[in-house]
């Protein structure tokens, strides 16, 4: 057998239907990241209309964290019960109708809600979607399948910057937002013509019954209505930090948040899990904190310190987009050829040669373009693996629930790093404020992924981990 496929082309052993099962799935995250990114590349004009603060503005890039880990854990646990491809549709109508939303949005409360709804979106279509193509390609090609996949949102970040020169200087910043609604036909063509994942079908056809995974959040009327408060609490708590409303109970709230999340990882993990499902909670956790400042204030950064034109702008973003995308490219074949952890650790600890360089440059368009695309290509597209990475720690039945809410529990980084990005620019510059807090963090995540910690402490508990996408 091993003969057979060294003799054959890996991209001839996936076959028409797994390209086409790919297709489908890369094409709704391209146009996930076109959507979600919107609001990074028109913030300027929206704090100007609506008169914002900075923390304001930042806060509207927050908003769609607020919301993922709740998305992350319902539709990942619809995707593990009633399959891949319905949580895939139910994820993209959500964020389709959250960007149009935003383009109807007459103030700050509005376009905040809008992007909760797209925060939701997002979750279930990274879950969905990363499982889903993982499931249909053969096992020793999942890091390709994994950083291939996650290479269409940074497409859909280059789309949405090259949208953003030719629209919004004509049209202004609410018709990049109508221009959302489009991918809801790719939902329905998505549901029409793939089939659904192999290791999905299987598991099903193994055990007979649909998978229940958060059924230990509800094993129990007492249970499930404590868990369902618990659920309140948590998504007020982090709306009143994330708004400003928490005022000085902003330090008590966010630790009520973190609790309710680290109790919802133990009842899911049992006494067997709770260790892996926290310990990959706090390495995605780390990943956002170190990636998200840029990818969230870059553009606000080239506005204001730099000067930028908003042309000029995309230009920049550009070359960072293709960046990133070359890099999950790349990645997926590095994951393949020396494994999701070792790739990623070494990958990201190159990138620092690149950080604070980034931000040295003033004048040099063409300079920083090119730094800025091997920074991304490094530095941020490595995170083509981590789907391949978190998804090997959980078998097929739980795969999309477990992947979905440790990612998008950590994801609350993301809603962190632009307000941290923004509150540390109050004492220095903010392109130092960006480098700063991209190359600490970096650090945390080389040495996370790099010894493997979340699977090595599972083992502590559970000797027969293994990892279960294979390859």
């Amino acid at each position: 057998m091993d003969e057979r496929q060294d003799a054959v082309p890996w991209y001839r052993e996936i076959g028409r239907a797994r390209w086409k099962a790919f297709a489908g799935a890369w094409i709704g995250y391209l146009l996930d990241g076109f959507d979600f990114v919107l609001i990074t590349l028109v913030l300027t004009e929206v704090s100007e209309e609506f008169g914002l603060t900075p923390v304001e503005a930042a806060s509207l890039v927050s908003a769609a964290f607020i919301t993922r880990w709740l998305g992350g854990a319902v539709l990942g646990a619809i995707g593990d019960r009633y399959g891949r491809l319905t949580a895939m549709v139910i994820s993209i109508w959500l964020f389709s109708l959250g960007t149009l939303a935003c383009g109807f949005a007459w103030n700050y409360g509005s376009l905040f809600a809008a992007r909760l709804v797209i925060g939701l979106g997002m979750a279930g279509e990274y879950s969905a979607s990363a499982t889903y193509v993982m499931e249909s390609w053969p096992a020793r090609l999942r890091g390709r399948a994994s950083g291939f996949l996650i290479s269409g949102y940074s497409m859909g970040t280059v789309l949405a910057a090259e949208t953003y020169s030719v629209v919004v200087p004509e049209h202004g910043w609410r018709w990049m937002f109508y221009l959302g609604v489009l991918p809801v036909v790719v939902a329905l063509w998505v549901r029409r013509a793939l089939p659904e994942a192999e290791d999905w079908e299987e598991a099903v056809a193994e055990t007979a019954t649909r998978p229940a995974p958060f059924r230990p959040l509800y094993a129990g009327r007492r249970r499930g209505l404590v868990n369902g408060l618990l659920a309140v609490v948590a998504l007020g708590s982090l709306f009143a930090v994330f708004t400003g409303a928490a005022g000085g109970a902003t330090a008590v709230l966010s630790v009520l948040a973190a609790a309710v999340m680290v109790a919802f990882a133990a009842q899911l993990g049992g006494r067997r899990g709770w260790i892996l499902y926290l310990a990959l909670i706090g390495t995605v956790f780390a990943a956002f904190l170190y990636s998200w400042p840029i990818q969230a204030l870059l553009p606000t950064y080239l506005k204001t310190e730099l000067g930028y034109t908003p042309e000029q702008v995309a230009q920049v973003l550009y070359f960072a987009g293709f960046g990133t995308m070359a890099g999950c490219c790349l990645s997926g074949f590095a994951g393949d050829r020396f494994g999701p952890s070792r790739a990623y650790a070494w990958t990201l600890l190159a990138s620092l040669v690149f950080v604070f360089p980034v931000f040295a440059v003033d004048d040099n368009l063409p300079l920083l373009g090119a730094l800025l695309f091997v920074l991304q290509a490094l530095g941020f597209g490595v995170s083509g693996l981590l789907p391949r990475y978190i998804g090997g720690h959980f078998p097929a039945e739980r795969r999309a629930a477990g992947l979905g809410f440790t990612y998008n529990v950590g994801a609350l980084g993301g809603a962190v790093a632009p307000v941290l990005g923004a509150r540390l620019a109050e004492g220095m510059a903010l392109g130092t404020a960006l480098a700063v807090l991209t190359s600490g963090l970096s650090l945390v995540v080389v040495v996370m992924v790099g010894f493997d910690v979340p699977r090595r402490l599972h083992r502590r508990i559970e000797p027969g981990a293994v990892d279960h996408l294979g390859g």
